[in-house]
């Protein structure tokens, strides 16, 4: 039942990836096209913008790929944690192009006059108005799959989605004003695209490290389980509980105390009992360690 669980989750999270990736591709061209005749940098620098969201929709499909494979020899534990590395390239990369965009932004604005900034054309307000709305209807799209399968990578990948709605707008409003006068605002909104591609870059890369230093989830979750947990049939306490996230699962060590006159399979069962309810009622949950302490009187 699990094993068909998962391959439903990963065929939607691979079909969702595809659509993203399609479109992205085509906003990617699009926007650049439309820099490059319409003379607007904040519209290629926006495309870039796009373009790394394929880079983000690739990873969740690698993502899901690796993570789905059976822990084997060599790996026991499986392998969701090559999904955050994967991730940490990425950042690399996309941060490489973020300082890049960055500096031959500033190079315009210091080395040029007002005078000598090209106005950009019609051409490049009409491609961030498609790229505001296509982005805004992704992110919605990608956002419902995410909740579907409680998928943590589809839902950075939906809010990447519209931080590029967001960065578009910023083009949007730089391209209007220098179109009515004022073209230094041009390049100051492909600088301000800029910060959005190295605040993509900070949210994947700390992510990633999180995942990979073993952090614990969040303050919400570790509530509902120690509410869970409490409310089984035989717990007298939660002596502790410790949860460490393992790429985009869950790890969970419980210790609880029951009647230390129990015989040793009913204080079994009651520990199975734990374990079984938190892997079924948090999904992200790979493993749940449950040991049990005798109560002291």
């Amino acid at each position: 039942m699990t094993d068909n669980t998962q391959l439903t989750d990963c065929k939607i999270a691979e079909r969702v990836s595809f659509v993203s990736i399609a479109v992205n591709l085509f906003l990617s061209l699009f926007k650049f096209a439309a820099g490059v005749i319409a003379h607007s940098g904040a519209m290629i620098s926006d495309s870039v913008h796009s373009a790394s969201d394929v880079f983000s929709s690739i990873i969740v499909i690698i993502g899901y790929k690796i993570s789905d494979k059976k822990p084997d020899k060599d790996h026991p534990y499986g392998h969701e944690r090559f999904e955050c590395i994967t991730s940490i390239v990425l950042a690399v990369i996309l941060l490489i192009t973020g300082l890049g965009i960055g500096k031959s932004t500033i190079d315009i604005i210091i080395g040029s006059s007002t005078k000598e900034i090209l106005v950009p054309g019609t051409l490049a307000q009409i491609a961030a108005l498609v790229s505001i709305l296509i982005k805004e209807l992704l992110y919605r799209y990608t956002i419902v799959y995410a909740k579907k399968i409680n998928s943590s990578s589809l839902r950075a990948d939906a809010w990447h989605h519209r931080s590029d709605a967001l960065s578009s707008i910023g083009a949007l409003i730089g391209i209007t004003g220098a179109k009515i006068g004022y073209p230094i605002a041009e390049p100051i909104a492909s600088l301000v695209i800029c910060l959005f591609i190295l605040k993509a870059v900070y949210d994947i890369f700390k992510d990633a490290v999180d995942k990979l230093v073993d952090k614990s989830c969040d303050d919400e979750t570790t509530a509902a389980m120690t509410k869970v947990i409490k409310e089984k049939q035989g717990v007298e306490s939660l002596v502790s509980l410790k949860t460490r996230m393992f790429g985009s699962k869950i790890y969970v060590d419980v210790i609880i105390s029951a009647d230390g006159t129990l015989p040793l399979t009913n204080a079994h069962q009651i520990a199975q009992t734990v374990h079984d309810d938190i892997e079924e009622k948090f999904p992200n949950v790979k493993h749940c360690m449950v040991h049990v302490d005798p109560c002291k009187s």
